[in-house]
């Protein structure tokens, strides 16, 4: 096996804050993935999370495992902490579960919990606007498939507004101990691991 591509390729982690938008340019002068680093000029973002989402960012230039984890076909997990307002019913964690219909088409299955109290994750800037009268909770959701917006069309789908968004993993990646706009660069061990994990 070759392993010419050790020194060519870079993988970074990125922990992308709330209010930037997934890409290295925007014309309107928004945070984007340029105000943190340092990063090389050819890494991009494998997939994207939306502007009000925060997390886990894989940035590679390695095309090939972009389209390993970005393509359907191969269902690479990713696992999202999802605040909802209103305390889920154990009916709507299983609705979700089983898949919920989302702009004509059902979803595939996914895992979710409920979890018994609020995750050990930075907290967001801005905070979320609360509602005093109604409680919130967290849901642990690791789906298979990546529609758009699908999380926060499938917690309202089920009676569950997302307020917050945050991805914890992707595939065997994790967040670390980084914090909200910290990137970190994989060994070529770590890259090497990735290769095989998506099967190349």
């Amino acid at each position: 096996m070759s392993t010419s591509h050790n020194n060519t390729k870079h993988y970074y982690l990125l922990y992308k804050p709330y209010d930037v938008l997934c890409q290295f340019t925007d014309i309107l002068g928004r945070k984007t993935l340029r105000d943190f680093g340092p990063l090389p000029k050819d890494v991009y973002s494998v997939g994207r999370l939306d502007i009000d989402s925060e997390g886990l960012l894989l940035l590679t230039n390695d095309n090939e495992v972009n389209h390993r984890l970005t393509e359907p076909e191969f269902e690479h997990p990713r696992t999202y902490l999802v605040q909802v307002e209103g305390i889920p019913s154990p009916e709507a964690i299983e609705q979700l579960e089983r898949g919920v219909i989302i702009q004509g088409e059902k979803t595939k299955p996914v895992q979710a919990r409920l979890l018994d109290g609020e995750p050990k994750i930075p907290p967001r800037t801005p905070g979320i606007r609360y509602r005093k009268n109604i409680p919130t909770a967290w849901i642990e959701l690791t789906l298979r498939e990546g529609r758009n917006r699908q999380v926060r069309k499938m917690t309202a789908a089920v009676g569950y507004p997302t307020l917050r968004l945050v991805r914890t993993k992707i595939g065997e990646l994790t967040l670390r101990d980084l914090k909200p706009g910290e990137a970190i660069q994989l060994t070529g061990e770590e890259g090497e691991k990735l290769r095989k994990y998506v099967g190349l």
